[in-house]
């Protein structure tokens, strides 16, 4: 590059207008966190898992999320990224606004105040910011102008993507409900027939919501590519990733301590159906 180039590029001007653009990526990442944690702020589950839940179970969950939000970072950050250092940028980034937005929201609700232990606080809103940093990510995509560069990212994107933006459906949308005690109740009212009948529910609307409803952002399957080709190579997998997220999830928030084999697996099928519908509209979402 010429050294009038590289001026250019770096002039006061090209420097203001991509601080304006990280200003903006922000704020909307904020809103974000905000919009789509809301469920998850007025959730009673979620204040007292904050403080329950065992706090190595807490950290390992956060670390699990932060390749998770780095990989997203690269579909859809809320600033345009080119290397994966600036991805993992945007990850913490993300994470650390959600933090401060639960912050916020949980003191104005009495959920954090004066002469609360610390280690509670620090319970409360390590899992409250991890699906509000999710939102802050997908904040772009939902709140903002799609970048050429995004939108050329989801149009190429791999098999393994497609397998990774799955997961990330999965969590997001799992996580919204996953805390709730209304999962173990379902999960304990329900038949074995009715478990089969909601995995089969499950997978059909997986399939349907992808491959045969118009959705934008929809995948597109080559000409001539028969249903059980795209059923084997996507839906099942999908699936399969949905059951393993929502088994994770509740494991995290001790859902299934001290419970048999029969309603561990009853309860994983129940999360997983929020879970596999989250999973096959992940591209809507992004």
């Amino acid at each position: 590059m010429t050294q009038p180039a590289a001026a250019a590029r770096n002039s006061p001007r090209q420097r203001r207008s991509a601080t304006r653009r990280f200003l903006v990526g922000l704020a909307r990442a904020l809103g974000g966190a905000v919009i789509f944690s809301l469920p998850l702020f007025m959730t009673m589950e979620m204040w007292q898992l904050g403080f329950t839940t065992d706090p190595l179970r807490i950290a390992l969950l956060v670390a699990v999320m932060i390749p998770v939000l780095v990989g997203l970072s690269h579909y859809c950050g809320f600033e345009p990224t080119f290397e994966w250092q600036d991805d993992v940028v945007d990850a913490f980034v993300a994470y650390a606004v959600a933090f401060v937005a639960a912050a916020v929201v949980l003191a104005l609700f009495g959920e954090l105040r004066p002469g609360m232990p610390w280690a509670e606080i620090a319970g409360k809103l390590s899992l409250q910011a991890v699906a509000g940093s999710v939102g802050a990510l997908l904040a772009e995509g939902q709140l903002g102008i799609k970048d050429e560069q995004v939108e050329s990212e989801l149009e190429n994107c791999s098999y393994h993507g497609e397998l990774f933006l799955m997961l990330v459906g999965a969590l997001f949308l799992a996580l919204n409900v996953a805390p709730t005690e209304e999962m173990i109740l379902i999960a304990y009212k329900m038949s074995a027939a009715q478990g089969l009948a909601l995995a089969a529910l499950s997978l059909l609307l997986m399939h349907a919501f992808v491959y045969a409803v118009e959705f934008r952002g929809q995948a597109t399957a080559p000409e001539g590519t028969p249903r059980w080709s795209l059923f084997l190579r996507y839906t099942a997998p999908g699936y399969a990733i949905a059951l393993i997220a929502s088994l994770y999830l509740l494991w995290t928030f001790g859902r299934v301590d001290s419970t048999g084999r029969e309603q561990v697996a009853m309860a994983t099928v129940v999360l997983a159906f929020p879970a596999s519908v989250g999973a096959a509209a992940a591209r809507l979402m992004i």
